[in-house]
This record gives structure tokens, C-alpha cells and sequence, in this order.
């Protein structure tokens, strides 16, 4: 079975040297978004796209899927 991971966007923050609190201010995302991110629940859409719009990048470059343990 497959999850979601969010590991290229905290990859990608990493590159850009962001951290998780500047991803909150840019995308006006709530905390409760971001403690999601960081557990790798889902998220809305709308989320994922204002996170890509905000950061110029696609939903791949975000989220991937993996195998669950």
C-alpha cells in the first residue's frame, strides 16, 4: 500500500534555505496545515496549490508516494 509523503517539499524548502515557519507566512497556511505536513496527512487541494503557487513549483515537486511500513 501507498502514502503520500511531503519529503520533496521539505527538500525543496531546505534548497531554497526556507523553514517551515517562512512556508507558513508565504502560503498563509494555518498551523494546523503544517503540523499535517509534518506527519504526512492529507491535505486539501486548495492547500497544494496555493503551496505551489507560492513556491513556483508543480505538485510533484511537493508530494510523492510511497511504500507504507
Amino acid at each position: 500500500m501507498k502514502k503520500i509523503t511531503y519529503k520533496p517539499l521539505f527538500k525543496l524548502l531546505i534548497d531554497r534555505n526556507m523553514t517551515r515557519t517562512d512556508l507558513k507566512r508565504l502560503t498563509g497556511i494555518s498551523p494546523g496545515c503544517l503540523a499535517k505536513l509534518g506527519k504526512g496527512d492529507n491535505l486539501t487541494t486548495d492547500v497544494l496549490v496555493r503551496i505551489c503557487n507560492s513556491l513556483d513549483c508543480t505538485l510533484p515537486e511537493i508530494m510523492e508516494l510511497e511504500d507504507e511500513k
